[in-house]
């Protein structure tokens, strides 16, 4: 039998072409490196990740695209030298944070707190959006901080630093939570004022409190479900608020007669 490169292994596809894997054990840690059509590639995989582990004094910024190894599995490797702990997921360990990888100049920055989430789970990016795969969903992962899907950045939410990538919470201040509520200046006081769409936005009406407006908004869905528009519309749940303080709100907010004359067509 033909001697295989080091580090190299053969095996079968289901119509019976061979291909070639790349794998390494290290620290007692067996670590696959992928899948190649030549051997000699497997192998020069296989050698390139073996430099990584055992040469402290290379880095991630030293990784160029003619490099066998793809960037993300460097990133692992790096850090499971540097760190003693290996993820299946281009995570770089620092003291108080951590990177999450997809290309050497593109990365997110994310407390430790959620290092276990991010461990476990690929982000993936289509049309300017992030994803990770949650009990079977396809979940966004702004909504983890509080970003909803349709949030604008500067009206509904800001990045203190001004560092879009970092998604550590003390960097990601909320200014309207609530669906349907947006913050404006009147007469040098803040106020929320609350628009549903139907058609077009109608303004539901102008709050004192942000309490107050989402509630209004909620309301406004009830009155148009009862006036026969189907829309999913999604309500406000309001944390922390007795059934009885919602119920006494909900009866004394006003909301724009519009809403109570809507008819669906």
């Amino acid at each position: 039998m033909k001697q295989r490169l080091t580090g190299v292994y053969t095996a079968k596809r289901k119509d019976g072409t061979i291909y070639f894997r790349a794998s390494l054990t290290y620290r007692s840690k067996h670590i696959s490196l992928g899948s190649y059509d030549h051997e000699k590639k497997a192998h020069e995989t296989y050698l390139c990740a073996l430099n990584i582990l055992k040469n402290s004094s290379i880095r991630l910024d030293d990784y160029t695209a003619s490099s066998p190894l793809a960037f993300l599995k460097w990133v692992s490797l790096i850090n499971f030298r540097d760190n003693n702990i290996y993820f299946n997921t281009p995570i770089y360990i620092r003291p108080r944070f951590f990177y999450y990888y997809f290309t050497p100049l593109d990365f997110f920055i994310f407390d430790m707190d959620d290092l276990f989430y991010y461990s476990s789970r690929k982000i993936s990016r289509r049309g300017g959006h992030y994803f990770v795969a949650d009990y079977g969903m396809q979940v966004n992962i702004m909504s983890r901080y509080g970003i909803k899907n349709y949030a604008v950045e500067n009206r509904d939410y800001r990045f203190i630093n001004g560092n879009r990538n970092d998604l550590r919470y003390e960097n990601i201040e909320i200014i309207n939570r609530y669906n349907g509520v947006n913050a404006i200046q009147e007469r040098g006081k803040i106020r929320y004022q609350v628009k549903i769409h139907v058609k077009g936005n109608v303004t539901v009406g102008t709050y004192a409190t942000e309490t107050e407006a989402a509630i209004a908004y909620n309301k406004a869905i009830d009155l148009l479900k009862k006036a026969g528009v189907d829309k999913a519309y999604a309500p406000n749940y309001m944390e922390g608020m007795s059934p009885a303080a919602y119920a006494d709100l909900y009866s004394a907010i006003k909301v724009s007669s519009r809403l109570y004359h809507y008819r669906s067509e």
